[in-house]
């Protein structure tokens, strides 16, 4: 008879841990009656009969998929592996457990293919310098796809862009030679900046003639402070063409011409019979 009773404590005890259930705040349980969806329950106590309904339990917590090291050859023909990390979280238990059947391993698998395929279509110099861009693109079509499975793709972390080391050495070279080809802009640049503010100063001095002697007096004046040296200079016409001037007064003067015996000590001849 005691043993009656206590095969029939344990089946009440068994009963009631199958009947009554505890769901945490990040858990929903989905629950089927004789294998049909009925309803999702939770958080928190839920009654769960057995024998005639069972439930599934989700997580609805942000979950952190590390995707392993991809084989992408890009656009330009350039063999990468590529590494990245994928955060997403369920948004719909109910599409989580009927749509698919394992619904953290189709979203992995998922996010492989869909990184080779995202990255295959740019070039090399986009997957260095565009990772945010990138990143976006694999986020919003992962999200499409997984949308029917209740899944939400929170974001997509590109980790690492692993090179061949030779075309690590290409890359270095292309990088020299833009920075040389940017050097020479900038120089050219530079020249052709400094030949135009000679050119307006040129005019500028050509305006006013006694700015050109004044900035040949300026001149002068800083040669002479250096004594160490013998410096031969030509004398500007301008500064003696008054004298050139004057000279030419007095030689257009017949007046200041002398005449044809004028200086002269010579006796004058008598003239024949």
């Amino acid at each position: 008879m005691n043993e009656f009773w206590i095969v029939l404590g344990l089946l009440l005890v068994g009963l009631a841990f199958y009947t009554f259930r505890v769901l945490r705040e990040y858990e929903r349980g989905v629950i089927f009656f004789l294998g049909r969806f009925q309803k999702v329950k939770g958080p928190g106590l839920i009654v769960v009969i057995p024998g005639i309904q069972q439930i599934v339990k989700v997580d609805l917590r942000t979950m952190v998929y590390d995707v392993p090291s991809q084989d992408v050859i890009s656009r330009d023909n350039v063999s990468v592996k590529v590494s990245a990390v994928i955060y997403f979280r369920v948004i719909n238990a109910e599409h989580a457990i009927i749509n698919v059947e394992d619904y953290f391993e189709a979203t992995a698998q998922l996010a492989q293919t869909t990184l080779r395929s995202i990255l295959g279509q740019h070039e090399l110099d986009e997957m260095l310098a565009q990772r945010d861009k990138l990143n976006e693109g694999i986020q919003k079509l992962l999200d499409e796809q997984t949308e029917s499975w209740g899944i939400k793709v929170i974001n997509v972390e590109i980790k690492h862009i692993d090179i061949d080391e030779s075309m690590i050495r290409a890359i270095a070279k292309q990088a020299e030679a833009e920075r040389e080809r940017r050097a020479k802009i900038i120089h050219a640049g530079g020249e052709l900046e400094a030949s135009q503010k000679l050119l307006d100063a040129a005019k500028k001095l050509s305006e006013q003639p006694q700015a050109l002697q004044l900035r040949y007096m300026q001149t002068l004046t800083e040669l002479s402070r250096d004594r160490s040296s013998l410096i031969v200079f030509p004398l500007p016409i301008d500064l003696i063409e008054g004298f050139m001037t004057r000279r030419g007064y007095a030689d257009s003067d017949p007046a200041a011409a002398p005449g044809p015996g004028a200086g002269s000590d010579r006796p004058s001849e008598p003239e024949s019979d």
